[in-house]
């Protein structure tokens, strides 16, 4: 309906473009920073628990997660106070049938102190996550074992990686949404130009994201080390695990899909050129079909293909009915890819192609609007699976996120609607508009290059006529020294000057058997007047000009359709708010889904496993009296209110040795909420060392601890602290 535009205009639908581009850029740069830390697979629980003191040293460390997770045998470390790793370095796997539980073995006989315990693993959805805690033995000490602080997934190769997720999407949404609609909505769109390099560029985006997550896939899971990118070994440990098997399988597919394109804009587009003279014959508009159907049958087996490997390594894979979420994610990516890589078709075939017939535009219309359906239904499972509870959509982030999807899909479909009303007014394109403008422009090169070949033609024979006036010159001295020698006085022979034009008569005076002169070339070749011949390349310019101003006439009649210059601007909207959504949309892959947050705080008690630490305080004192400095560390678990918590109090001298006072007393006050002081009766459980169990705070919130410490009748001291108690 709405043709090519005019170049002007191409300003406005850039910036519009570069608008949406830049939110997209502001929403990955704002959801990408975030990204290492939502990972899919979280630690429920581990023993000895984080923070923890045990008297003697555990046989083994073991981990719980939230989901499956992919570990190795250097998945587990546990380090000494000096760093040094004491595990057995081999992986436990104490899975059960609904508990999922990784452990390393230790050696007996680990001396007391604080050890680290630092692991990494692969979730079931492909992403990395990873963590650290300590727990000491006999009593805490110094360390000095090495933690990573960079979070898995993060730094320069997370970022990288992100980035080719989204392009990736991109790319796959080019390319099926593209040839979708050339299939199902508009065959003649085939044998346009933009519409071919939009498919072709969304199947070298997809195939060349894919190799490049190939290759981050280990740095990304492991070292975050870009250099590791080239790492052989790495990369075979990719190709065994579900996720490389998966970017394998698209590669594969994507061999296929170039076949696919092949025949798209090869016979495919011959079969669907504009018809001569004669109409389509039967054998004609049989392989029409033909073609459409192969095609239609092959691009939707190789799509479902692309679509499985998000799929099958990715969140339906992992969690609540899987064999449910697959499939239905499969018909999620469809059916974006149809609306949203079909409305980027409409858009470059509006701008930069022919003119779109009504009948296109309304198939689209048709298609999208089925599109869309799909999507209500597959988002409204995914959103049950994923979230749960209607809670859960404003107090998490994956939560928030879907929201912000959701209100971009409604302005998506309200700008949908408004491009439908523009589209019912259309009235059909005349069919002698229709010719492509690539056909204009090769006419206009052929014209070009036939006023070319005749001013060049006009050279040649210049240039021949100039020969033959040579060599007629010469015949003419050679008579004239022949009759010397004879006696006979030659007549001289006549200034060569304008000649009349091919064709023309003779003056009677200038018969040549009269006056024993012989004619030269240029007496019968020269033009007439001596008008010089045409520039050749002059002349394919003015005819390159004239073209251009002929098409530019048509473009400008077009365009003053209020009509069509309205559904262009509705759909170059539609396509900057895609943008948008498609941003947010790979952010939410990346997400920890709200289902899965909520299943770590019920593991640990209702909180979040922030809130759910044990309080550790280190309370540096000095009573003013001999031996009256000193520290005191108080370790308080689980550190919620509302249950039983256990107070360990250790206090040692300057030199980090235990020491016993003659009286030690601890309190909570709760200001906010005038509560306290709440004595801790605490016993004596070893030098140095007090413990009191029981010990009960109402109310979540801060708190003040006080610390008195006497070390002798008369020295005494009172310190305090705040410390933040979970719900």
């Amino acid at each position: 309906m709405v043709t090519t535009g005019l170049r002007p205009r191409r300003s406005a639908v850039l910036r519009l473009l570069v608008v949406a581009l830049a939110l997209a850029g502001t929403l990955i740069g704002a959801l990408g920073g975030a990204a290492p830390a939502s990972a899919h697979a979280a630690l429920t629980g581990s023993t000895p628990a984080q923070g923890s003191v045990v008297d003697r040293a555990p046989e083994q460390v073991t981990l719980t997660f939230s989901e499956g997770v992919a570990m190795g045998d250097d998945s587990i470390r546990v380090l000494d106070p000096q760093g040094k790793r004491v595990d057995d370095k081999k992986l436990r796997n104490l899975s059960s049938d609904r508990v999922v539980k990784y452990g390393a073995g230790l050696p007996p006989g680990l001396r007391d102190g604080t050890y680290t315990v630092a692991w990494q693993a692969v979730s079931a959805d492909s992403h990395p996550v990873a963590g650290a805690f300590t727990f000491s033995v006999g009593a805490p000490s110094k360390t000095t074992a090495p933690v990573a602080q960079q979070e898995a997934g993060g730094g320069l190769v997370g970022a990288l990686y992100g980035i080719a997720r989204y392009l990736a999407y991109a790319g796959f949404v080019l390319l099926v949404g593209g040839a979708a609609f050339v299939v199902a909505c508009r065959p003649a769109a085939a044998l346009v130009r933009s519409v071919q390099r939009l498919v072709v560029y969304g199947w070298a985006l997809l195939a060349g994201t894919t190799v490049a997550m190939l290759l981050l896939r280990s740095p990304y899971t492991g070292s975050g080390d870009l250099a590791d990118v080239f790492d052989l070994g790495g990369l075979q440990q990719v190709l065994i695990t579900k996720p490389g098997a998966a970017l394998i399988s698209r590669l594969l597919l994507l061999a296929a899909a170039a076949l696919f394109v092949a025949v798209l804009f090869g016979a495919y587009a011959q079969a669907h050129e504009p018809a001569g003279a004669d109409a389509d014959s039967e054998e004609q508009a049989r392989r029409r079909k033909d073609l459409t159907f192969g095609l239609g049958f092959g691009g939707v087996i190789v799509a479902t293909g692309l679509a499985a490997t998000w799929a099958m390594a990715e969140h339906a894979s992992t969690g609540l009915q899987p064999t449910v979420a697959m499939p239905v994610d499969v018909l999620h990516l469809l059916a974006v890819a149809a609306w949203l890589g079909g409305l980027a078709a409409l858009v470059v075939s509006l701008y930069w192609g022919p003119p779109v017939e009504r009948t296109a535009v309304r198939r689209f219309s048709r298609l999208a609007f089925s599109s869309v359906v799909v999507l209500v239904a597959t988002g409204l499972y995914q959103s049950w699976r994923q979230v749960g509870t209607w809670q859960a959509l404003t107090d998490t982030t994956y939560g928030r996120l879907l929201l912000v999807k959701v209100a971009l899909v409604v302005v998506l479909v309200g700008i949908a609607w408004m491009s439908r009303q523009w589209t019912g007014r259309l009235a059909e394109v005349p069919a002698a508009e229709l010719r492509a403008p690539e056909e204009a422009e090769k006419e206009t090169e052929q014209g070009a290059e036939q006023e070319a070949g005749k001013g060049a033609g006009k050279e040649a024979g210049k240039e021949d006529r100039q020969e033959a006036a040579k060599e007629a010159e010469k015949v003419t001295v050679g008579a004239s020294a022949a009759a010397a020698t004879a006696g006979t006085a030659p007549s001289p022979a006549p200034e060569s000057g304008p000649a009349p034009e091919s064709g023309a008569s003779p003056a009677p005076d200038e018969t040549p058997a009269t006056n024993g002169t012989t004619p030269t070339a240029d007496d019968a070749a020269s033009p007439a007047g001596g008008t010089p011949a045409p520039d050749p390349a002059r002349a394919a310019q003015l005819a390159r000009q004239q073209a251009a101003l002929r098409t530019a006439r048509t473009k400008r009649r077009r365009d003053a359709d209020p009509e069509r210059l309205g559904l262009r601007r509705s759909v170059l909207a539609e396509a900057s708010v895609a943008v948008v959504l498609l941003v947010v949309t790979t952010a939410l892959t990346a997400t920890e889904p709200a289902r899965t947050e909520a299943a770590v705080k019920a593991t640990s008690g209702g909180q979040s496993a922030e809130a759910g630490r044990p309080q550790v305080l280190t309370i540096p004192f000095d009573t003013g009296g001999p031996h009256g400095k000193g520290t005191a560390r108080i370790r308080l678990a689980p550190g919620r209110s509302g249950s039983a918590n256990t107070l360990q109090l250790r206090i040692s001298d300057p030199a980090g040795k235990p020491m016993d006072v003659p009286e030690a007393k601890v309190s909570f006050t709760e200001k906010a909420k005038k509560l306290g002081p709440l004595s801790v009766t605490t016993r004596h459980t070893g030098k140095g060392q007090w413990q009191a169990s029981g010990v009960q705070l109402p109310v979540p919130g801060k708190w003040q601890l006080s610390l008195v410490v006497r070390t002798s009748n008369i020295d005494q001291v009172t310190e305090i602290k705040n410390v933040k108690i979970g719900s």
